[in-house]
């Protein structure tokens, strides 16, 4: 029976039996330290870049006296408040009931009866809800992660801020949740609601890196262990280069080198390989490029932005304080350069720019045109 090679993924969650991963050691132990310390933590980081594979990893590493649910908001943005907190209550409830660490337990059933009988209709009666829960949980401390934070609906996320905020800071040391993890593409500062106070000004930031050269090197060297084919020296540093450790771009090059380019494994992929993937990956459509497309076109203020930041003679100082830098950060666009200048967070993305930007006719359209 032949073995089923692991595949380079792109479009969803990662799973070591099916694909070749890159290690999230230290940052996993970082988060699990955080969360044993009963933070709670705002997570953002932008579109596939790993979140989703990250968090699942890190709550399968908290022991058995968590009860670890992950909760995910993409479909929550244009709930009423009503609809919000029924649905989240019957997400919560559901899983609970899935939920390993209780499912041998004595109060199993009068736990069950309480999360059927209790509705959760507002900010209020969610904080009790939680208040309540916790008297159920036995030795357990309830950890959860909200996945795509930013489709919470506009008009609930204050007051829902609020309610987690006010549990942080009760005097109970076994607060239920005891940590929560929110996670999302915007940092809580630029979720719109009322600005004037945060209600979630407890929040213990964690910023999810792109791969680091070691970890890109762990990738493919699981690769080459499988399948023997191995990297021409220098190959896998151009890779890391011209992607700046994106997870997406990473895998996509390492898709179209091993898979699509059908070069036999016999073969050692060398730079004249990865100049045609690279040519390749320039210039193709995918979902991850549609996103940065959207992004940069979010405002009319980004285009003049960036193509300063693309040009080498003006340039702009880095400021995180400003709106629009901050955003564009968040996007995954832009980061800080060591000179102190804005800079595009990889060689990929700043040819994608200039062709999103570029002018399609040249400005002599009206000599020639009536």
């Amino acid at each position: 029976m032949l073995t089923r090679l692991r595949t380079f993924e792109t479009r969803g969650p990662v799973d070591p039996s099916r694909n070749y991963v890159a290690p999230r050691n230290e940052e996993i132990a970082d988060l699990v330290h955080r969360i044993n310390d009963g933070r709670y933590i705002v997570i953002f980081a932008p579109r596939q870049t790993g979140k989703t594979t990250f968090f699942r990893w890190a709550l399968d590493t908290l022991d058995e006296t968590y009860l670890p649910i992950q909760l995910n908001f993409e479909d929550y943005k244009n709930l009423s408040s009503e609809e919000f907190y029924h649905y989240l209550k019957e997400d919560i409830l559901q899983k609970i009931k899935n939920a390993e660490p209780l499912s041998q337990s004595k109060r199993n059933i009068a736990l069950h009866q309480f999360l059927e009988n209790y509705s959760i209709t507002s900010n209020v009666s969610m904080r009790i809800f939680f208040e309540q829960l916790g008297g159920y949980l036995e030795n357990h401390r309830l950890a959860i992660i909200i996945d795509e934070f930013d489709g919470i609906p506009t008009a609930v996320v204050g007051d829902f801020l609020h309610a987690l905020r006010r549990i942080y800071l009760s005097e109970n040391p076994n607060r239920c949740p005891y940590s929560v993890g929110i996670v999302g593409v915007k940092s809580i500062a630029q979720l719109n609601y009322d600005r004037s106070i945060s209600p979630f000004n407890i929040q213990d930031e964690f910023e999810l890196p792109n791969f680091t050269l070691s970890q890109v090197r762990t990738l493919f060297k699981q690769y080459t262990q499988e399948t023997g084919q191995a990297f021409a020296e220098g190959v896998i540093e151009n890779l890391q280069q011209q992607t700046g450790g994106q997870p997406f771009l990473v895998n996509r090059l390492a898709q179209i080198l091993t898979m699509e380019m059908k070069i036999g494994s016999e073969q050692t992929l060398s730079t004249t390989h990865f100049q045609k993937a690279h040519q390749q990956i320039l210039n193709e459509t995918n979902v991850h490029f549609a996103h940065l497309k959207t992004n940069v076109r979010r405002h009319p203020r980004f285009e003049t932005l960036l193509m300063e930041v693309c040009s080498y003679e003006v340039g702009i100082r880095f400021n995180i304080h400003n709106d629009f830098i901050s955003e564009l950060v968040t996007y995954g666009v832009l980061k800080a350069g060591t000179d102190g200048y804005c800079q595009i967070t990889n060689p990929i993305y700043h040819h994608c720019i200039i062709q999103i930007f570029q002018p399609i006719i040249n400005g002599l359209e009206r000599t020639y045109l009536p």
